[in-house]
């Protein structure tokens, strides 16, 4: 059997055809090739078009066919990963009626701010284990308040994958592990939150149909077969956000195990059986794409907006000629520390590890007789480094204490300069591997079909590429001191900024 796998990413579309039988991928395949477009109508918010999503799925699929490589009809089941907390309302009749709020969208902070107030901060934590912040519920409030007309006529909101898995079946369905991303889940009483849905007002119509992760959610219709050269009635059997399957493709699954990704966000994603939470709501415990309500295995984010994204910014504002490759040997030539010059990776939205403060990027301690583009190519790569440390530091005193972070062989983790300043940082061994969201859904959509005896079957495999161990942790230590103060004394400023704004 054949399974395929589709990545509803921020930047782009990418699905894998895998084969259940070996595990291994047969052809991968993106569109566009170029990054997508977030559209952003005021500072802080950050939207794309649904629709968009669903004719770049369709296209990646027959570029992945166009290859040759595999019969179509051979199929059995499909998997989905998506970019998580964004928010899609359609009506009766499944027409999107705005575009989706997607998940660094900064909107509904203060939103959520009074709901966290009104609910109760102890009673949030303890229910949700989290603030509702300005996760998705917050951002369903926000049209609710905003856009009434258009709140009027929701039938159903909904995750983006639940958005493509819709385009594909004509189902609507949902799971524990998204409505707990989307902070509508209820940990203790393990259902809906009463106390989510009374404050904002919702009704739970508005909710999805509630399935396992690893379970059918429809089969494609007939008119998307035949257009898509697949067999009609094959089921999706997976749908998860994107750093629970990152997690899984690494068979991150159990308590104590930790992946991590460095993309257009940063993030550790790390396992436990607890129902733990942060008291400032700085990381978050989500279901994890194994979680039910006999087993609780839950997945604590840290999230990072400004990683990926600020590194892709640098490169095209001071070396747009340039591959990343030869901005990452170019950023190799300077020392550790860059020479003083230190850049917070800040500038993507309100950063919830920084209590949804928007920070902004800065860059600081500039000698214009000594620093060269080099040193801020490097200086940029640390300061993403540096911003994993302060996060997993918030994690570590929430008894998370990696022994070891598994990654895969992408994105930023393909620079050596940044690998070696993360590991160092943050004095803890990382193992690469050779994984992708796509192919992580695709095998999802395999163990959802049950073409495997259980997850960890699925990824028998599944072995690193490399270990990278920490072996100048001093020198970085040093240099992630300085950043560190300059942060400090960043949020002290944005802080009394505020207090003087309020007090007009």
């Amino acid at each position: 059997m054949l399974l395929l796998g589709i990545d509803v990413g921020t930047s782009s579309i990418k699905v894998s055809v895998v084969d259940a039988a070996t595990q291994y991928c047969i052809v991968s395949a993106q569109f566009p090739e170029k990054e997508t477009v977030v559209i952003a109508h005021r500072t802080g918010w950050a939207e794309q078009d649904p629709l968009m999503w669903w004719e770049n799925v369709q296209q990646a699929i027959l570029k992945a066919h166009a290859t040759q490589k595999y019969n179509p009809k051979d199929i059995g089941a499909i998997g989905i990963a998506y970019q998580m907390h964004g928010m899609v309302i359609v009506d009766k009749q499944q027409q999107v009626l705005r575009n989706s709020i997607i998940w660094c969208d900064s909107r509904a902070v203060e939103i959520g701010r009074k709901a966290f107030d009104t609910i109760g901060h102890e009673r949030c934590l303890s229910h949700l284990l989290n603030s509702p912040g300005n996760f998705t519920a917050s951002k369903l409030a926000w049209v609710k308040q905003e856009e009434p007309d258009i709140y009027a006529q929701v039938d159903k909101v909904m995750l983006p994958g639940d958005f493509i898995a819709m385009k594909l079946t004509g189902e609507i369905t949902t799971s524990i592990s998204a409505l707990s991303e989307g902070v509508f889940y209820d940990f203790v009483t393990d259902g809906l939150s009463r106390d989510v849905m009374n404050y904002y007002g919702f009704g739970e119509s508005v909710i999805p149909l509630i399935n396992p992760v690893f379970t059918a959610h429809g089969q494609v219709k007939a008119s998307v077969a035949n257009k898509l050269s697949l067999k009609p009635g094959i089921p999706v059997t997976y749908k998860a956000g994107d750093q629970p399957n990152n997690a899984l493709s690494l068979n991150v699954l159990q308590p104590g195990e930790v992946a991590a990704t460095a993309g257009t966000s940063g993030v550790i994603y790390g396992i436990t059986d607890q129902l733990t939470f942060d008291p400032q709501s700085r990381v978050n415990p989500f279901a994890h794409v194994n979680y039910t309500t006999h087993q609780k295995r839950l997945g604590v984010l840290l999230c990072i907006n400004g990683t990926g994204i600020l590194n892709r910014w640098t490169r095209d504002t001071i070396a747009p000629e340039m591959s990343y490759a030869e901005i990452n040997a170019q950023a190799q030539r300077i020392p550790i520390g860059s020479d003083g010059l230190r850049i917070l990776p800040f500038g993507n939205g309100a950063e919830r590890m920084l209590n949804n403060q928007q920070v902004g990027a800065h860059i600081n301690n500039i000698d214009l007789n000594k620093h060269t583009s080099s040193h801020l190519l490097r200086a940029t790569q640390e300061g993403i480094a540096f911003a994993f440390r302060y996060g997993l530091d918030i994690m570590r005193s929430n008894k998370m204490h990696p022994q070891v972070i598994k990654a895969g062989l992408a994105n930023l983790f393909l620079s050596e300069l940044f690998t070696e300043a993360f590991v160092n940082t943050n004095g803890v061994p990382v193992e690469l591997y050779k994984n992708d969201g796509s192919v992580g859904a695709a095998l999802g959509a395999g163990i959802g079909v049950k073409a495997f005896a259980s997850a960890e079957d699925a990824f028998t495999n599944l072995k690193p590429l490399k270990v990278i161990e920490p072996q100048n942790k001093a020198a970085y230590e040093s240099a992630y001191a300085d950043w560190k103060e300059l942060l400090d004394k960043q949020l002290i400023n944005n802080k009394q900024e505020e207090i003087i704004c309020q007090s007009y």
